[in-house]
């Protein structure tokens, strides 16, 4: 990738060399989320973003239970729920349409969508939040700077060479001027659905394409009195002659509006304008209007044929982009930045192998294809929604905690033959099973962190010395618990006697987990040598086996399982 001749001429002689482990481009959701799960693994991270601020927009909102679950390991999961939109929209629930919101109510959604305030204590210790991006986005650079990445506003990428070893980036301080280089191992390009990474590397798209152009506007107008007693997460609205959603922010008096225009369109959305489609969609001629803010956005399903050049990798936007019905967008990118952060720390503490960076896009691009499909799929389901369909929803949309939780990973990077099935199978999400700790009640989830992580039954004591010393041997880190037999026994205790049948394993049994929670490999029972058991479950996960590519060079041998729901 190769900036214009001129720009780099133009701050020629007026760089300084420096060096990182990991570059990221871009400073949203997701390109925050990365630094801060860098910085957690301990990997030096630079993040620069070309805007001079983060977005003042509220933008995205739904933050979804696995999304929640890496937050908390983050240790902001309370701050999360802490802010203003996150209290204020904590018993909102579900879809409607009305004819304004003033008047008559046509419809109403609740057959897959798995609103926030489910019960999901057999799937997590935690739930959906209701958090705008621009109190999310604060939290998460607050805490990727607390962790000690280094964080560049105004900042943007003009060019960056990769090669065999690393990636020389050239950087512009927008605001004075001023041109650096960097010199990192990686690159992690979160920056957009316009990715100029992507465009650079001549990385194409593949899915439905456009959807639609819409205009979103943050506005402020007291609603109290249209709006009465309900407490939805998004209302349409079918009476103004122009298709639009309003969103609450905080049920009172911030809101937003969506509304759908044709490209060339944009320059008609004047405040005047603006105002009275706040009007005309809340039904109160009149209503004082304060607009905050005019965003235009284009709503499409694609996905990135590649997640990976060499040492270049796409996170996010830069990705996958998706309609934002199931909230499923940013949350995405958030679980690639953890895939990748886990796998990127590995390889450069020499723990893992560089082929482990190759199972990113084999595990994460299949898993775009199915969730930008079925965001597609309630997309198209729109008027239903807003009752001018038939009432029963596409069959081929899943319910929410499916998409959610029930992907699976390909069997090579799992560590299995992609043949076992059910709960705690390799390749799946760990499952949450409450323990007592320390006399505290936790999830197995809040087990699992910066390095891989077994777990064995209340008869598996003889797994943890021989998986102690198989993983030194190797010298991988690792971290071994074995269940206590009764509630006054060292180590976590499972109260409920639900962890061997959760995992599929027998008391003697022990089961394998990934830093990213998902599970590497499992034993039913006890083997005759379980250290060695171990150690081959552990190369299989941080060294897994390559092949030569026909085109030339190292690819993952084809995956043998399937990313399914």
């Amino acid at each position: 990738m190769s900036a214009p001749q001129a720009a780099l001429d133009r701050i020629a002689g007026m760089v300084a060399e420096n060096r990182t482990s990991v570059l990221v481009a871009g400073g949203g959701m997701v390109g925050l989320s990365m630094a801060a799960f860098l910085s957690w693994h301990g990997v030096r991270c630079l993040l620069v973003e070309r805007q001079p601020a983060l977005t003042p927009h509220p933008r995205a909102r739904g933050v979804n239970p696995r999304t929640m679950e890496l937050l908390r390991a983050l240790g902001l999961e309370e701050r999360v729920r802490d802010t203003a939109s996150s209290k204020a929209l904590a018993r909102n629930a579900g879809v409607i349409a009305v004819e304004t919101l003033a008047g008559r109510q046509v419809g109403e959604l609740r057959q897959y969508f798995m609103d926030h305030v489910t019960d999901l204590g057999e799937l997590s210790p935690t739930g959906w939040c209701m958090c705008y991006q621009d109190e999310l986005e604060p939290l998460l650079y607050e805490r990727a700077s607390e962790l000690g990445a280094e964080l560049l506003l105004d900042t943007e990428l003009l060019s960056a060479e990769a090669d065999d070893t690393g990636v020389t980036a050239v950087l512009r301080d927008r605001g004075r001027g001023a041109g650096r280089t960097v010199r990192a191992d990686y690159l992690v390009a979160a920056d957009g659905a316009g990715s100029e990474t992507r465009a650079r590397l001549g990385i194409g798209t593949h899915g439905p394409g456009s959807l639609g152009h819409f205009m979103n506007v943050a506005f402020e107008a007291d609603l109290t009195e249209p709006l009465g007693s309900r407490r939805f997460i998004m209302c349409y609205v079918t009476g103004t002659g122009t298709r639009c959603a309003l969103l609450p922010v905080n049920n009172r008096d911030r809101w937003m509006l969506h509304v759908m225009y044709r490209p060339g369109e944009e320059a008609s959305f004047t405040e005047r304008r603006c105002v009275e489609l706040v009007r005309a969609a809340a039904g109160v001629p009149g209503l004082d209007v304060r607009v905050e803010s005019v965003l235009p956005w284009h709503s499409a399903g694609l996905v990135a044929d590649r997640f990976q050049d060499g040492r270049v990798f796409l996170a996010g936007d830069a990705a996958h982009v998706m309609p934002p019905t199931g909230a499923f967008g940013s949350n995405t990118g958030v679980q690639d930045a953890h895939n990748l952060a886990w796998k990127l720390a590995a390889v450069l503490r020499g723990e893992a192998s560089p082929s482990l960076l190759a199972t990113y896009d084999a595990e994460r691009r299949p898993v775009a294809d199915l969730t930008v499909a079925q965001a597609v799929l309630r997309h198209a389901d729109r008027p239903r929604m807003a009752g001018q369909a038939p009432a029963a929803p596409d069959p081929a949309i899943l319910p929410d905690e499916q998409v959610i939780f029930d992907y699976r990973y390909p069997a090579p990077a799992g560590g299995g033959d992609g043949r076992e099935a059910g709960p705690g199978a390799p390749g799946t999400r760990a499952p949450h099973v409450p323990l007592v700790v320390g006399g505290a009640e936790r999830s197995t989830l809040d087990l699992y962190a910066r390095r891989p992580v077994l777990v064995a039954g209340p008869e598996g004591e003889a797994w943890r010395g021989a998986a102690a010393r198989a993983a030194a041997g190797m010298g991988v880190p690792l971290d071994v618990h074995v269940l206590a037999a009764t509630p006054d026994a060292p180590g976590p205790y499972d109260a409920h006697k639900s962890w061997c049948e959760r995992h599929g394993v027998t008391p003697s049994g022990a089961v394998l987990v990934r830093p990213d929670g998902f599970v590497a490999w499992r034993a039913a029972a006890e083997p005759a040598d379980p250290g060695a058991a171990v150690g081959d479950a552990l190369a299989a996960l941080l060294r897994p086996g390559l092949t030569e590519d026909a085109a030339g060079g190292p690819r993952l041998r084809p995956p043998t399982g399937s990313v399914t729901p």
